[in-house]
C-alpha cells in the first residue's frame, strides 16, 4: 500500500521465470555437491511404505512452501496419497523471491538471509550440502528446496496455479472424517473428496498495517508501504525514511536502507534486545547455544538469572541503553531480534533510533519524545496477521486459533485436519514442520491417538496462559514455542525422542554430542518410526559441515561440536549449585 507519491513504487519489471528444476539444480540433486559424493550415506533414499490391503488414504496439502514439501514427503513415506495445491507457479513459499508481491503468498525482499544456520534448519534426513554457507541467502534456500523436492520425487504431486476456495466437512464427517475440497485453476472450479487435510499456508501472508494508530497519515504527502511490499533500497536513494517496527524485518530493512537513503529513522514502541548470528569463535549463534545442556540450565535456573546473564552478554557487545535500544522487558519476554550490523549503522549515524510515531504531518513525522523529522517515506514493519478464509467454521481472533500442540483442532469428531508450521519458534521452523507432519500422518493412519477433547482443551489453555504470563502483549506472541521443549513434546507423541541414558550406555561418543552439542534435527531420526541409518553419522559430522562452509579446503577431521560445551560442564554445574544454594538461602 502506498501514499500519493508514486516515486516510492518498489515494483519492477517481472523477470523471466526460471524452470522449476534447471540444469544446475538437476546436477546438484544428482551429486554435484560435496556432501552427496563424500557422505552418500547422509542422503535418505525415497522410501514409500504401503498399508497392505487397506486402501491408501487421500490427503490434501494446501501450500508448497517448506511445510508443504515435507508434508508431501511424510505422506508418501506413510503410504498415503497426497495432492498438494499451490496457488503460485513454483515451490518455496516465503523463501521464493519475486519482484512483485503475490496475493495470498508471503513476500520477501531481494537481500533476505535466514536467521537460523543450515545445520539447525535442515530437514532431518536430508543435510544441507557442506559447501552451502551457514546462513543462507533466500536463493540458496530455494536451491536446497529444489534438491529436496527432486530427490524425493515430490513435484509430480503438486498442482501449481491452483487455489483452494473452500474446505468443508462431508455430510458423513462424523463417521468418515472426510473433507470436500473445492479448488480453482484457470477459471475452472473442481471439487474432490479427501480423507485428510494438511494446512501448510503459513502465517506471513496478510500484512498487519494498523493505519488508525498513526494519526495524520492520510495527509502525508510522501509514500508509505508495508515491509511486505519492500523489495530493494534503490527507490529510496537520497530520501529520509522512517522504518516503523523493530522486529527482524524492520531492523534488516533499516540497515539496508541506510546504505542508500539520506537518513533512516528506526521507530520503536518498546525497544528490543538484539542478538547476532555470529557467536563466540565465529560459530553460528544457534549452533553454539541451542543444546540440551543449555536447555537443562534454562530449566534449572530462575528466569531472572538467565535473563541477567544473557543481557549482560549482549550489553558487553554494545550497551543497549547507550544505543537507544534497551526495552523495559527482559530478554526472554519477547521473540528475539537478530542482526549483526545495526550497532555499526547507529554509531555511524546513518540509522537514528526514535520512539513511537505520535502523528504525521504533510511532510514530517512527530515522535512521542516531541522531536520532529522531515521525511519522504515510511516503511511499516508491523508484522502479519493470519486467517484461513477457505476453511468453513474456523475463525482466527487476534492471531489466535485453539490447536492441540499447535497442530490439531480439539473439537473435530475425527482428527483428519492438521495445521503445519503455524508456530513462531525460538529456532528454526523447518524441522518443527517436518516433525509435525510425521506426527500428523501417524494420526491420520490411526497409528497414534489424540487424547480426549477436554484434555486437549486443557493443554491449549495451559499453553495460552503460560505464553501470556511470559511474553509482552503483542500480536506476534500468540504462537510462540521454545525449540527443544516443543520438538521433544512432538517427539514424545511419535516415540522418536532421543533416549540419552540408552545412548550413554551403548554409544557414549554419540551421547556426548547429543547432550552437549547443538540439538540438530538429526537427533529425531535416531530411533522410533522413521529412524534413519544416516542420523548418527550426520550428528557426528555436523561440525565438519559448518567448518567447510567457511574453509572449503579444511581438514575433515574437525573437533566435535560438543567439545567447547564439555569444557564448560563442570563450571556450569558449579554455577547451578551456587545459584540453587543462593536462592534457597534468600529470604
Amino acid at each position: 500500500m502506498s501514499g500519493r507519491n508514486t516515486s516510492c513504487d518498489t515494483s519492477a519489471t517481472h523477470r523471466k521465470h526460471k524452470p522449476l528444476l534447471n540444469e544446475q539444480h538437476q546436477a546438484a540433486s544428482l551429486g554435484g555437491h560435496t556432501w552427496l559424493c563424500t557422505w552418500p550415506q547422509l542422503v535418505q533414499q525415497p522410501c514409500h511404505h504401503h498399508t497392505g490391503d487397506m486402501a491408501a488414504r487421500r490427503v490434501a496439502i494446501i501450500g508448497a512452501g517448506a511445510s508443504g514439501l515435507c508434508a508431501l514427503k511424510c505422506c508418501l513415506e506413510e503410504g498415503l496419497e497426497p495432492t498438494c495445491f499451490e496457488r503460485s507457479k513454483d515451490i518455496g513459499g516465503l523463501w521464493r523471491f519475486e519482484e512483485r508481491p503475490e496475493d495470498g503468498r508471503a513476500s520477501i525482499y531481494r537481500s533476505v538471509i535466514i536467521n537460523t544456520s543450515k545445520e539447525m534448519m535442515c530437514f532431518s534426513d536430508f543435510p544441507i550440502p557442506d559447501d552451502f554457507p551457514n546462513y543462507m541467502h533466500n536463493s540458496k534456500i530455494m536451491e536446497y528446496f529444489r534438491m529436496y523436492a527432486r530427490h524425493f520425487d515430490l513435484l509430480r504431486h503438486i498442482r501449481f496455479r491452483t487455489s483452494v476456495c473452500r474446505v468443508s466437512k462431508r455430510p458423513d464427517f462424523g463417521s468418515s472424517g472426510q473433507w470436500e475440497v473445492l479448488t480453482e485453476s484457470e477459471g475452472k472450479q473442481e471439487a474432490a473428496v479427501f480423507d485428510a487435510v494438511l494446512v501448510c499456508s503459513g502465517h506471513h501472508t496478510d500484512a498487519h498495517l494498523p493505519l488508525s494508530s498513526f494519526p495524520g497519515l492520510e495527509k502525508f504527502e510522501g509514500c508509505y508501504l508495508h515491509s511486505r511490499d519492500y523489495k530493494s533500497p534503490q527507490p529510496f536513494l537520497g530520501k529520509r525514511v522512517v522504518v516503523v517496527g523493530i522486529g527482524n524485518s524492520g531492523i534488516d530493512i533499516a540497515v539496508e536502507l541506510s546504505h542508500a537513503a539520506k537518513q533512516v529513522f528506526l521507530s520503536t514502541r518498546r525497544g528490543s534486545w538484539v542478538l547476532h548470528r555470529v557467536a563466540n569463535s565465529g560459530y553460528p549463534f544457534d549452533f553454539s547455544y541451542i543444546s540440551r545442556f543449555t536447555q537443562l540450565l534454562q530449566n534449572l535456573l530462575p528466569p531472572n538469572i538467565i535473563s541477567f546473564f544473557l543481557e549482560r552478554k549482549l550489553n558487553a557487545r554494545f550497551d543497549h541503553t547507550l544505543y537507544g535500544l534497551k526495552p523495559k522487558h527482559r530478554i526472554l519476554d519477547q521473540h528475539p531480534t537478530i542482526n549483526d550490523d545495526l550497532p555499526n549503522r547507529i554509531i555511524s549515524g546513518t540509522v537514528q533510533m526514535k520512539p513511537n510515531v505520535q502523528e504525521f504531518t504533510e511532510t514530517s513525522a512527530i515522535f512521542e519524545d516531541g522531536t520532529r523529522e522531515d521525511i519522504d517515506a515510511v516503511v511499516f514493519a508491523t508484522g502479519y496477521s493470519f486467517s484461513f478464509p477457505f476453511l468453513e467454521g474456523f475463525k482466527v481472533v487476534e492471531n489466535q486459533i485453539p490447536l492441540y500442540k499447535y497442530v490439531f483442532p480439539p473439537d473435530l469428531e475425527k482428527p483428519t485436519l492438521a495445521f503445519i508450521g503455524l508456530i513462531q519458534p525460538l529456532g528454526a521452523i523447518m524441522p518443527i514442520s517436518e516433525l509435525q507432519c510425521r506426527w500428523a500422518t501417524h494420526v491420520f493412519k490411526g497409528l497414534s491417538e489424540l487424547p480426549p477433547r477436554h484434555d486437549m482443551e486443557a493443554d491449549i489453555e495451559q499453553k495460552k496462559e503460560a505464553m501470556a504470563k511470559r511474553y509482552v502483549k503483542s500480536q506476534r506472541h500468540t504462537i510462540q514455542v521454545d525449540y527443544i521443549p516443543y520438538m521433544d513434546e512432538l517427539a514424545c507423541q511419535l516415540g522418536v525422542k532421543p533416549n540419552l541414558l540408552t545412548l550413554f550406555l551403548t554409544d557414549p561418543k554419540l551421547a556426548v554430542e547429543v547432550a552437549f552439542g547443538p540439538c540438530t534435527p538429526y537427533q529425531y531420526r535416531l530411533r522410533g518410526p522413521g529412524a534413519w541409518a544416516g542420523a548418527r553419522e550426520a550428528i557426528l559430522t555436523q561440525q565438519q559441515r559448518v567448518v567447510r562452509a567457511l574453509q572449503p579446503q579444511a581438514c575433515r577431521h574437525a573437533r566435535s561440536s560438543a567439545a567447547p560445551h564439555a569444557l564448560t560442564v563442570l563450571f556450569s554445574i558449579a554455577m547451578i549449585a551456587a545459584t540453587l544454594i543462593y536462592v534457597s538461602l534468600s529470604p
